[in-house]
């Protein structure tokens, strides 16, 4: 039984009507999954599903679960509780097999570069599926407009240049699912452009994309879908024009008018 927030005249989650089909063809379903930290619940969701080929934002004030959710949708982390599936298939407690877990990829906040060049950085997941392709790497680092910067150390780059290479290392794999954790948090508006035109590409190409981010208007500007937590609980979640449109939730509501402190 998941405990009141705090103020909160209720406590269920208000689901608005998914397109039609959403279940069936969903990547991720999740059931009365929960997540804790010594004895600390920091996540309780009851029920979501995260369309395939579909980009759903997650929002919500720091703290919300937001990031914990993600590392479950990327098999780091395995629920107490609950039931998560992906693609049709229940995750046991050990995680899914190696091929199914290379399907997924995230894009941190702060990215994680290794002590080489651009390139190199770029063609490590490729090689390690042994895939490598010169024609891929050159694509993606055009996609993310740093060709010009291939052989450059990656030491030596700039927090937006460092995050567009995270990016298109994601990106050259193909994966079947993106997670995006804050990608533009603290980048100057010409980066955040990169960054958004690729994940809009992206959209259109059936890749299915989650989105953490606090910023409203980019989620409007690249989200299908959308989920709002608070305190570890799913609020609300739906289509996104729907959500910015009419939130249901009377947090939702005061989430969307900048009356929430976060």
């Amino acid at each position: 039984m998941r405990a009141a927030l705090p103020g909160s005249p209720h406590n269920a989650c208000t689901l608005m009507p998914m397109p039609k089909g959403t279940l069936a063809m969903s990547t991720y379903l999740i059931h009365q999954i929960s997540k804790s930290y010594r004895g600390r619940t920091v996540l309780a969701v009851e029920e979501l599903a995260i369309a395939a080929g579909r980009c759903l934002a997650l929002l919500g004030p720091s703290g919300a679960g937001k990031s914990t959710l993600l590392r479950l949708l990327n098999f780091l982390e395995v629920p107490e509780q609950g039931q998560l599936s992906y693609a049709g298939q229940i995750i046991a407690a050990g995680g899914p097999p190696l091929d199914v877990r290379r399907e997924v990829t995230t894009v941190f906040q702060r990215p994680l570069l290794l002590d080489t060049s651009v390139w190199g950085n770029v063609a490590y997941g490729l090689r390690l599926r042994r895939r490598y392709a010169h024609t891929a790497v050159a694509s993606a680092l055009e996609q993310v407009g740093m060709s010009h910067l291939a052989h450059a150390a990656a030491r030596t780059l700039s927090g937006g240049e460092a995050q567009r290479v995270a990016l298109a290392r994601a990106v050259v794999i193909q994966p079947r699912v993106l997670l995006l954790d804050e990608p533009t948090a603290n980048l100057d508006p010409a980066n955040v452009a990169v960054i958004e035109a690729v994940v809009q590409t992206l959209r259109t190409s059936g890749t299915t994309i989650v989105i953490v981010t606090h910023n409203l208007f980019q989620a409007q500007r690249l989200a299908d879908d959308v989920a709002l937590l608070i305190d570890g609980q799913l609020i609300e979640s739906g289509p996104s024009a729907e959500f910015f449109r009419r939130p249901r939730d009377g947090r939702s509501q005061a989430f969307v008018a900048g009356r929430m402190i976060y």
